[in-house]
């Protein structure tokens, strides 16, 4: 008997397109009126003010220019995708990155039990500035023989990767592939809601390491308690014979200066997204209103400056460049056909109609109960479309201006959104980093799930408690 597989991204949001499309000529037509926010500048629906128009039926010529109409209006959005790939792509062919964990690694040798701490925050670092995820694979083959060496499980190195990462991304503050397509298209500033996703970033990180140092501990002193003991002689055998550290690059002092670079690109980034002048009135810092032209030259103009610094000359550079702007395109052309849901419910007029039932209903659970609905909604949402770009851009036109109805700011959905798939993606079967880290180290899926549930019980409580409090405070 064949297993069923499950469709990819692209396959889920062809088909979403031709439902809506068939939608549009069985939900009524309607229309809000709109008027200008003076605070923000953006048009957001009048509540109270819905009225039904004539059907506006979208035909098979209608769904087939949809995407391409979606990449007409998410073109800032995807060349921003692509040209934070490039400088990705850039800052990685330096080795720049590896060679700093890879130090951090061998200066630790011996003191493993602060390798746990050390190492996440600085994998929770690339998951809330840029998304780390699959460069993390690389530090798998590093990290599992420095771990079982000094007495610990595969589980204990897996966790130190997986979750540090994972964590970071779930505490998004300025990762460019959740929170800044997610501010995108529900048209806010990337600093909006700033302060209460590093608060979750920051207990939320905390609690990881916890819950991993307190599995480690009980692995290092009963080697019996590990959940892969059955595989302990095995793995030594596996992951010590062919130990090599000589694989990363090292930390020279042109790649210290590229990390810094690096830092200073992100210090850069969120600097320019918050709106000082509104959350320090008196305080007389400018704000510089920053969004995705100037972000887009931001990360541009530092990708040139690296590559010269790294010294990989012309042609390096813009190999790099287009390489590491390769490996985002899927994610660029996912915004694209994802934003063409949006054009076939706009055009059939079926947006408005879908936010009037929202506010009939979820407006009326009050500024919590619409927050917490909001976060359990994007839990099997992001298990149906595990791409969090995607996500973020087929669900922010609806459930942005929706969060206004009950009260609730558009950053908070944000919030919600991003958390609510950075829990799924720390064990969803589809997510190639989840499936391809655990198959590296040696552990089963079943393992990983049972290790992990309890920790994401905590997380979930501490979600929606932080979410609960925004929400109120918004």
């Amino acid at each position: 008997m064949k297993r069923i597989k499950m469709p990819s991204a692209y396959t889920i949001l062809i088909l979403i397109i031709i439902v809506v499309a068939i939608l549009t000529w069985i939900v009524p037509a309607g229309e809000y009126n709109y008027v200008e926010d003076p605070d923000t500048g953006r048009q957001k629906p009048v509540p109270g003010t819905y009225e039904q128009v004539g059907q506006q039926g979208q035909d098979y010529f209608d769904v087939a220019k949809a995407p391409i109409e979606g990449f007409y209006q998410a073109v800032d959005v995807g060349f921003f995708v692509l040209v934070i790939g490039g400088f990705l792509g850039v800052v990685m062919k330096t080795g720049a990155i590896d060679a700093g964990i890879a130090s951090v690694t061998k200066k630790l040798k011996g003191r493993e039990k602060w390798m746990i701490p050390i190492l996440m925050i600085l994998f929770g670092a690339g998951g809330t500035t840029f998304g780390m995820a699959e460069e993390t694979i690389a530090f798998y083959p590093l990290l599992l023989p420095v771990f079982i060496a000094a007495g610990y499980d595969a589980v204990t190195a897996v966790s130190v990767i997986l979750l540090g990462a994972g964590v970071g991304v779930l505490g998004s503050t300025v990762n460019p592939f959740a929170t800044g397509i997610a501010s995108g298209f529900a048209n806010v500033p990337l600093g909006q809601g700033i302060g209460l996703r590093l608060a979750v970033l920051i207990i939320g990180e905390a609690i990881a390491i916890l819950y991993v140092m307190r599995y480690a501990n009980k692995v290092k002193n009963n080697p019996k308690a590990s959940l892969v003991y059955n595989m302990r002689e095995d793995n030594k055998k596996h992951f010590l014979s062919d130990k090599d550290e000589n694989e990363f690059p090292k930390l020279t002092g042109t790649r210290k200066t590229i990390l810094v670079l690096f830092v200073i690109t992100f210090l850069f980034m969120v600097y320019g997204v918050i709106p000082f002048e509104d959350i320090f009135p008196d305080a007389n810092i400018p704000t510089l209103g920053w969004w995705f032209k100037e972000l887009t030259t931001l990360f541009l103009v530092s990708a040139v400056l690296i590559g010269f610094v790294g010294r990989l000359g012309e042609k390096g550079m813009i190999s790099a460049f287009v390489d590491g702007a390769r490996d985002l395109l899927g994610v660029a052309l996912i915004v694209g056909v994802s934003r063409g849901i949006t054009v076939i419910m706009d055009a059939g007029k079926i947006t408005d109609t879908v936010l009037n039932l929202g506010e009939r209903t979820l407006a009326d659970a009050g500024e919590v109960g619409f927050t917490v609905l909001t976060y359990l909604f994007y839990i099997p949402m992001s298990f149906l479309i595990p791409s969090t770009s995607g996500l973020a851009t087929l669900s922010m036109p609806i459930m942005a201006p929706l969060g206004e109805f009950a009260g609730v700011g558009r950053d908070i959905v944000i919030t919600a959104y991003q958390s609510a798939s950075g829990i799924v993606n720390l064990i969803t079967p589809t997510s190639a980093v989840v499936m391809g880290g655990l198959a590296i180290g040696r552990v089963p899926y079943e393992k990983w799930i049972k290790y992990v549930w309890k920790l994401l019980v905590i997380l979930m409580i501490l979600i929606i408690a932080a979410l609960s409090i925004g929400s109120l405070m918004s």
